[in-house]
Protein backbone atom coordinates (compact mmCIF):
# COMPACT_ATOMS: atom_id res chain seq x y z
CA UNK A 1 0.00 0.00 0.00
CA UNK A 2 0.85 3.75 -0.43
CA UNK A 3 1.72 5.92 2.44
CA UNK A 4 -0.93 8.66 1.40
CA UNK A 5 -3.88 7.97 4.11
CA UNK A 6 -7.46 7.44 2.89
CA UNK A 7 -9.42 10.94 1.77
CA UNK A 8 -6.95 13.41 1.52
CA UNK A 9 -6.55 15.03 -2.03
CA UNK A 10 -3.45 14.50 -3.60
CA UNK A 11 -4.04 15.80 -6.31
CA UNK A 12 -2.76 19.10 -7.80
CA UNK A 13 -5.76 20.21 -10.11
CA UNK A 14 -7.35 23.28 -8.52
CA UNK A 15 -10.79 23.65 -7.87
CA UNK A 16 -13.35 26.68 -8.76
CA UNK A 17 -15.97 27.66 -6.58
CA UNK A 18 -18.60 27.71 -9.43
CA UNK A 19 -21.43 29.53 -7.78
CA UNK A 20 -18.26 32.27 -6.86
CA UNK A 21 -17.25 32.56 -10.63
CA UNK A 22 -20.55 32.81 -11.49
CA UNK A 23 -21.30 35.93 -9.47
CA UNK A 24 -18.47 37.50 -11.27
CA UNK A 25 -19.83 37.14 -14.78
CA UNK A 26 -23.14 38.24 -13.75
CA UNK A 27 -21.23 41.47 -12.11
CA UNK A 28 -19.02 42.11 -15.20
CA UNK A 29 -22.26 41.99 -17.77
CA UNK A 30 -23.80 44.43 -15.44
CA UNK A 31 -20.86 46.80 -15.70
CA UNK A 32 -20.42 46.24 -19.42
CA UNK A 33 -23.97 47.41 -19.97
CA UNK A 34 -23.33 50.57 -17.98
CA UNK A 35 -20.53 51.82 -19.80
CA UNK A 36 -21.61 50.88 -23.05
CA UNK A 37 -25.10 51.76 -23.14
CA UNK A 38 -27.74 51.73 -25.63
CA UNK A 39 -27.02 51.18 -29.24
CA UNK A 40 -26.65 54.08 -30.99
CA UNK A 41 -28.89 55.17 -32.98
CA UNK A 42 -27.42 56.63 -36.51
CA UNK A 43 -29.56 58.43 -39.57
CA UNK A 44 -30.04 56.59 -43.00
CA UNK A 45 -27.76 58.18 -45.87
CA UNK A 46 -28.68 60.87 -47.27
CA UNK A 47 -27.93 63.33 -50.80
CA UNK A 48 -25.12 65.13 -50.49
CA UNK A 49 -25.61 68.54 -50.69
CA UNK A 50 -22.29 69.95 -51.63
CA UNK A 51 -20.38 68.92 -55.10
CA UNK A 52 -17.03 66.98 -54.53
CA UNK A 53 -13.68 68.91 -55.67
CA UNK A 54 -11.89 66.25 -57.84
CA UNK A 55 -10.59 68.93 -60.65
CA UNK A 56 -9.15 71.95 -58.42
CA UNK A 57 -5.59 70.48 -58.29
CA UNK A 58 -5.52 68.71 -61.21
CA UNK A 59 -2.43 69.61 -63.74
CA UNK A 60 -0.72 70.88 -60.80
CA UNK A 61 2.30 70.04 -59.24
CA UNK A 62 3.51 70.55 -55.35
CA UNK A 63 6.15 69.86 -53.07
CA UNK A 64 5.94 67.33 -50.38
CA UNK A 65 7.62 67.21 -47.37
CA UNK A 66 7.63 64.76 -44.86
CA UNK A 67 6.52 67.60 -41.85
CA UNK A 68 3.82 69.18 -43.50
CA UNK A 69 0.42 68.73 -41.60
CA UNK A 70 -1.54 65.98 -43.30
CA UNK A 71 -4.10 68.99 -45.00
CA UNK A 72 -0.84 70.12 -46.84
CA UNK A 73 0.15 66.97 -47.66
CA UNK A 74 -0.36 65.41 -51.63
CA UNK A 75 -3.19 63.73 -52.31
CA UNK A 76 -6.76 64.42 -50.77
CA UNK A 77 -7.51 65.12 -47.35
CA UNK A 78 -10.78 63.91 -45.33
CA UNK A 79 -11.06 66.80 -42.11
CA UNK A 80 -13.43 63.92 -40.78
CA UNK A 81 -11.86 61.08 -40.40
CA UNK A 82 -8.20 63.05 -40.75
CA UNK A 83 -6.50 61.00 -43.41
CA UNK A 84 -5.15 61.48 -46.33
CA UNK A 85 -5.79 59.86 -49.58
CA UNK A 86 -3.55 59.36 -52.44
CA UNK A 87 -6.19 59.46 -55.65
CA UNK A 88 -9.35 60.69 -56.49
CA UNK A 89 -10.23 57.35 -57.10
CA UNK A 90 -9.50 55.96 -53.94
CA UNK A 91 -11.02 59.55 -52.42
CA UNK A 92 -14.46 58.55 -53.74
CA UNK A 93 -14.28 55.08 -52.21
CA UNK A 94 -13.47 56.78 -49.15
CA UNK A 95 -15.86 59.50 -48.75
CA UNK A 96 -18.55 56.85 -49.87
CA UNK A 97 -17.31 54.26 -47.49
CA UNK A 98 -18.34 53.22 -44.14
CA UNK A 99 -16.11 54.46 -42.23
CA UNK A 100 -16.51 57.88 -43.20
CA UNK A 101 -19.69 57.20 -43.21
CA UNK A 102 -19.82 56.42 -39.60
CA UNK A 103 -17.85 59.44 -38.68
CA UNK A 104 -20.23 61.41 -39.88
CA UNK A 105 -22.78 59.70 -38.11
CA UNK A 106 -24.76 57.92 -41.09
CA UNK A 107 -24.93 54.30 -41.15
CA UNK A 108 -24.97 52.40 -44.26
CA UNK A 109 -28.90 51.92 -44.85
CA UNK A 110 -31.04 53.87 -46.97
CA UNK A 111 -34.53 55.45 -45.94
CA UNK A 112 -37.10 53.69 -47.81
CA UNK A 113 -39.30 56.13 -49.97
CA UNK A 114 -42.58 56.58 -50.33
CA UNK A 115 -44.95 56.43 -52.97
CA UNK A 116 -45.27 60.04 -52.72
CA UNK A 117 -41.63 60.96 -52.36
CA UNK A 118 -41.28 59.22 -55.24
CA UNK A 119 -43.98 61.03 -57.41
CA UNK A 120 -42.58 64.06 -55.99
CA UNK A 121 -39.01 63.84 -57.26
CA UNK A 122 -39.77 62.31 -60.31
CA UNK A 123 -42.16 66.16 -60.62
CA UNK A 124 -39.11 67.86 -59.81
CA UNK A 125 -37.11 66.18 -62.38
CA UNK A 126 -39.40 66.70 -64.64
CA UNK A 127 -39.89 70.63 -64.43
CA UNK A 128 -35.80 70.98 -64.37
CA UNK A 129 -35.47 68.82 -67.47
CA UNK A 130 -38.56 70.86 -69.05
CA UNK A 131 -38.31 70.66 -73.34
CA UNK A 132 -39.87 73.68 -73.56
CA UNK A 133 -37.20 75.98 -71.79
CA UNK A 134 -35.08 74.41 -74.36
CA UNK A 135 -35.38 74.50 -78.26
CA UNK A 136 -33.62 73.92 -81.43
CA UNK A 137 -33.09 77.59 -81.89
CA UNK A 138 -31.50 77.99 -78.05
CA UNK A 139 -29.35 75.36 -78.74
CA UNK A 140 -27.76 76.53 -82.17
CA UNK A 141 -27.29 80.13 -80.32
CA UNK A 142 -25.30 78.13 -77.57
CA UNK A 143 -23.45 75.71 -80.23
CA UNK A 144 -22.64 78.93 -82.49
CA UNK A 145 -21.76 81.29 -78.85
CA UNK A 146 -19.08 77.87 -77.86
CA UNK A 147 -17.59 77.82 -81.23
CA UNK A 148 -16.84 81.86 -81.16
CA UNK A 149 -15.04 81.36 -77.40
CA UNK A 150 -13.24 78.27 -79.13
CA UNK A 151 -11.82 79.96 -81.73
CA UNK A 152 -11.55 82.76 -79.88
CA UNK A 153 -8.78 81.03 -77.73
CA UNK A 154 -6.91 79.35 -79.94
CA UNK A 155 -6.73 83.34 -81.39
CA UNK A 156 -5.12 84.45 -78.20
CA UNK A 157 -2.68 81.07 -77.80
CA UNK A 158 -1.42 81.72 -81.55
CA UNK A 159 -1.17 85.81 -80.32
CA UNK A 160 0.72 84.56 -77.32
CA UNK A 161 3.00 81.85 -79.03
CA UNK A 162 4.35 84.87 -81.49
CA UNK A 163 4.92 88.06 -78.83
CA UNK A 164 7.29 84.68 -77.69
CA UNK A 165 9.17 84.46 -80.41
CA UNK A 166 9.63 87.78 -80.91
CA UNK A 167 11.08 88.10 -77.53
CA UNK A 168 13.28 85.21 -77.76
CA UNK A 169 14.33 86.68 -80.98
CA UNK A 170 15.23 90.05 -79.55
CA UNK A 171 17.00 88.31 -76.91
CA UNK A 172 19.07 86.35 -79.37
CA UNK A 173 19.72 89.44 -81.93
CA UNK A 174 23.14 90.65 -81.72
CA UNK A 175 23.37 94.05 -81.67
CA UNK A 176 26.87 95.26 -82.55
CA UNK A 177 26.88 93.26 -86.39
CA UNK A 178 28.07 95.58 -88.88
CA UNK A 179 26.10 94.98 -92.13
CA UNK A 180 29.09 95.92 -94.78
CA UNK A 181 31.05 92.80 -93.16
CA UNK A 182 27.72 90.57 -92.57
CA UNK A 183 26.64 91.09 -96.55
CA UNK A 184 30.51 90.16 -97.22
CA UNK A 185 30.19 87.02 -95.18
CA UNK A 186 27.08 86.05 -97.55
CA UNK A 187 23.91 86.27 -95.15
CA UNK A 188 22.02 89.44 -93.78
CA UNK A 189 22.26 88.40 -90.04
CA UNK A 190 21.52 85.65 -87.19
CA UNK A 191 17.82 85.76 -86.88
CA UNK A 192 15.48 83.29 -88.74
CA UNK A 193 14.39 83.65 -91.74
CA UNK A 194 10.73 83.43 -91.03
CA UNK A 195 9.11 86.51 -89.80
Amino acid sequence: MSGNPVGVDNTSRRKFDKEEYLERARQRERQEKVIIGPPVQREPLKHRDYEVDLESRLGKTQVVTPIAPLSQQAGYYCSVCECVVKDSANYLDHINGKKHQRALGMSMRVERASLEQVQKRFEALKKRKDPSTFSEQDLDERILKQQQEEEERKRQRREKKKEKKKELAAQHEPEDIDPDIAAMMGFGGFGSSKK
